[in-house]
C-alpha cells in the first residue's frame, strides 16, 4: 500500500497502536468501604425522575470507526479516542490502525483507520450527536462527498439495534463493503452478529475478501 509520498507503509500491528494511542485500562470499581466513605451519613440519594438528564439508560456496547486521511492523521484518531472516552464512553477494546486506500472518492490521500469498542449510556441519537460534535471540533468540513477529513467517526453497531431513520442508520448500510471496517471489526469481535444481515463480521470478511 502506497502513501501519498510513494513509499510504502504496512499496517500497524496492535502492539504498535497501543503505544501510541491514549491507555485504555479499564477503570476498577471503588471497594465498599471507599464508596461509603462518599455518601451522605445520614441522608439517602433518592433515584432521579425519568426525564432528567442524571437519568441515564443501562450501558450497551457499541462500536465506533475512525478514520483519517489529513494533516497529521495519528494526532487526529488519538484527539477521537480521547473525546470519545470523555464524553461518549468507556473504550473497552480498540484494533490496530490500518493505512487504506481511500474508498468511493479514490483522488486522494490513503486513510488511517480503526476501531473501538466502548460501553456506552448515551442514547443512538445522542452518541450520534456527540461523534458530529467531536468532528467539527477537530476541524472536519463536509465539502465533498467521501472526500478528505481531518476525522469521520461513524456508529457501525449500537448493540443488536436495527436503526433506519433520516438521521442514523445501524449496522451501517454500507459496512458489508468496506474491507477497512470489517477488517478491524473482525479483530477485536470476529463473533460480532449483525442483525440485519444475520452473519457474523468474521464471516462478511471473508466473503468480501
Amino acid at each position: 500500500m502506497k502513501k501519498s509520498d510513494g513509499t510504502e507503509k504496512q499496517p500497524a500491528t496492535a502492539e504498535t497502536s497501543a503505544t501510541k494511542m491514549p491507555s485504555a485500562e479499564k477503570k476498577q470499581p471503588a471497594s465498599a468501604e471507599t464508596a461509603a466513605a462518599k455518601q451522605p451519613s445520614a441522608e439517602k440519594k433518592q433515584p432521579a425522575p425519568a426525564g432528567t438528564a442524571a437519568a441515564k439508560q443501562p450501558a450497551t456496547v457499541a462500536i465506533i470507526a475512525l478514520g483519517s486521511n489529513m494533516g497529521d492523521r495519528e494526532m487526529y484518531l488519538r484527539r477521537a479516542w480521547e473525546e470519545i472516552e470523555g464524553r461518549a464512553g468507556h473504550i473497552t477494546k480498540a484494533s490496530s490502525i490500518m493505512e487504506t486506500e481511500a474508498y468511493g472518492y479514490t483522488d486522494q490521500d490513503n486513510f488511517l483507520n480503526m476501531v473501538l469498542e466502548i460501553e456506552t449510556g448515551l442514547s443512538p441519537h445522542r452518541l450520534l450527536a456527540e461523534l458530529l460534535t467531536i468532528e467539527a471540533e477537530l476541524g472536519r468540513v463536509r465539502t465533498i462527498h467521501w472526500g478528505p477529513r481531518t476525522i469521520d467517526l461513524d456508529i457501525i453497531y449500537y448493540g443488536d439495534q436495527i436503526i433506519d431513520d433520516d438521521d442514523l442508520r445501524v449496522p451501517h448500510p454500507d459496512l458489508h463493503n468496506r474491507e477497512f471496517v470489517l477488517r478491524p471489526i473482525a479483530e477485536i469481535e470476529p463473533e460480532w452478529y449483525d442483525p440485519k444481515r444475520q452473519k457474523t463480521v468474521g464471516q462478511m470478511l471473508d466473503e468480501l475478501i
